[in-house]
């Protein structure tokens, strides 16, 4: 079939083959050009692998450390009628390009949440590896059955305690217009703490932790986000915030935990990027629309791949102690939240209009990150041709 973009209400529901693999491509071709990462990790689970900054870091650790990789992740194949999901194209993609390589790149795709996956994951580890120096935890959903008790949580994000109206932009139309949020309950509250805290993160450790697959010294590393304080009542403080504040605690418990092998967790903090939920977002698209347009110029605009790299090269692996803050994360989005970028968006934010969007903020820069995420948008591929979905 000619596979399209087919995109509603600011979701693409569709992704193309070709343009996944130069996606992939892309990445790995920015890890061979910055060169390997001394003292790197040699065997890697990461959980969450299929997209965004789980893949980067699979990318990163395959072509800046060779390492030998394990991916987990949930994605829907193609048919003949319908495409499979950009996460189920980029681990083909991936999985090619570390065989050529000469490397060790399996895939398992499942229910990461489950205590089945957990338990094949330990065997294919022993199997490949025997045990892994560094897990990275990844993992994005909307919806969690929790593996003891079968209740099925269905994450949100809002506000807390009361409702929440900004400014926001349609990032199809380009169209600024004042939204609204309703506060969540505190059984939603709940629900999302549930999906999108540390809970699993912390029982994959303590599997992996009682099934003697963590190296001496092994590091965990869990991804998160702060944004700014134009954003905090939907994001920092709410439903979002609640999630990210329990997976820090964790981070914190799971140190202590880890103390039988020498290991150590962290919780990095990213910077903000394009991903398949900041569209549905209130604020974040007109956010990022700003916060490109002005990190790049001051060229210190990072992707995916640019910001793990460096979390890799700078932080984790940079030998010595791993520089965090007071509250004992890694801040890689640093650049993000330097006060002449933050500043800057702060007088952009009230003048952006639909009539002036174009100018002073960078929306072709979101476009194309969110029509490329899913293999379309790219000049070397062929959008014309069929393709056996």
């Amino acid at each position: 079939m000619v596979i399209k973009p087919m995109i509603r209400n600011n979701i693409c529901m569709n992704a193309h083959p070709d343009g996944c693999a130069a996606y992939v491509a892309r990445e790995v071709a920015y890890v061979r050009s910055r060169g390997k990462i001394s003292n790197g990790p040699k065997r890697v689970l990461v959980i969450g692998s299929s997209t965004g900054y789980g893949l980067s870091s699979r990318i990163t650790a395959a072509f800046g450390c060779d390492a030998g990789t394990i991916g987990v992740a949930f994605e829907r194949e193609g048919s003949e009628k319908r495409t499979g999901t950009a996460g189920y194209y980029n681990t083909l993609a991936f999985e090619a390009e570390a065989k050529s390589a000469g490397l060790v790149a399996e895939s398992i795709n499942g229910d990461a949440f489950s205590h089945a996956m957990k338990e094949e994951v330990v065997g294919r580890i022993k199997k490949l590896f025997g045990q892994v120096d560094l897990v990275v935890y990844s993992l994005a959903s909307a919806v969690r059955t929790d593996p003891d008790t079968g209740e099925m949580y269905r994450s949100v994000l809002k506000p807390t305690g009361k409702g929440y109206t900004t400014k926001s932009i349609d990032p199809m139309t380009g169209e600024v217009k004042e939204v609204t949020a309703e506060a969540a309950s505190e059984e939603e509250i709940r629900h999302t703490v549930k999906v999108m805290g540390g809970e699993d993160w912390d029982l994959w450790m303590k599997s992996l932790l009682s099934a003697g697959v963590l190296a001496q010294g092994a590091v965990t590393v869990a991804y998160s986000y702060i944004g700014p304080d134009l954003m905090a009542s939907i994001y920092r403080a709410g439903t979002i915030g609640k999630a990210k504040e329990d997976l820090e605690e964790k981070a914190i418990r799971l140190t202590d935990t880890l103390k039988a092998v020498g290991g150590k967790a962290y919780v990095s903090v990213n910077k903000a990027l394009v991903t398949r939920s900041s569209a549905v977002i209130p604020a974040v698209p007109l956010y990022l629309a700003l916060l490109f347009k002005v990190m790049k110029e001051k060229n210190v605009h990072e992707d995916c791949i640019q910001q793990i790299y460096r979390l890799f090269s700078e932080r984790l692996y940079a030998g010595g102690q791993v520089p965090v803050d007071d509250k004992g994360r890694i801040r890689i989005d640093d650049w993000e939240f330097r006060s002449d970028v933050q500043s800057e968006i702060s007088r952009l934010w009230p003048e952006a209009s639909t009539g002036n969007i174009g100018s002073i903020g960078d929306l072709e820069k979101y476009r194309t990150d969110f029509l490329q995420m899913h293999g379309f948008g790219f000049d070397s591929v062929d959008y014309e041709k069929d393709v056996q979905p």
